[in-house]
């Protein structure tokens, strides 16, 4: 995204990772309600299109979770620099409704 237009929205450089970290969240809910979708789908041409979403889904959810791991805005494995990182998109998100 374009400096400027970061710096007018008061978001600075954590634009990317706001949209990234909501984009994470959005594939985790379509995984878990496709999922849910299977169980109560009522025929096998139902369920493959829907495992097939699915397939898609979690293919989805790795490219977002490598994107966010190898530009330093998720970290899975370390608690601890998540915490900080989840701190401070909620003091940015709390700026922006001042």
């Amino acid at each position: 995204m374009n400096e400027l237009v970061k710096k007018l929205m008061g978001m600075g450089g954590m634009t990317d990772q706001v949209i990234a970290t909501d984009f994470l969240i959005s594939a985790k809910a379509n995984i878990r309600n496709l999922a849910f979708a299977i169980t109560e789908a009522s025929t096998p041409a139902v369920k493959e299109v829907l495992r097939e979403q699915l397939r898609h889904a979690v293919l989805t959810h790795e490219k977002i979770s490598s994107y966010m791991i190898d530009e330093g805005m998720y970290h899975p494995s370390d608690l601890s620099k998540q915490l900080k990182t989840d701190l401070t998109i909620t003091e940015t998100a709390l700026k922006l409704t001042d």
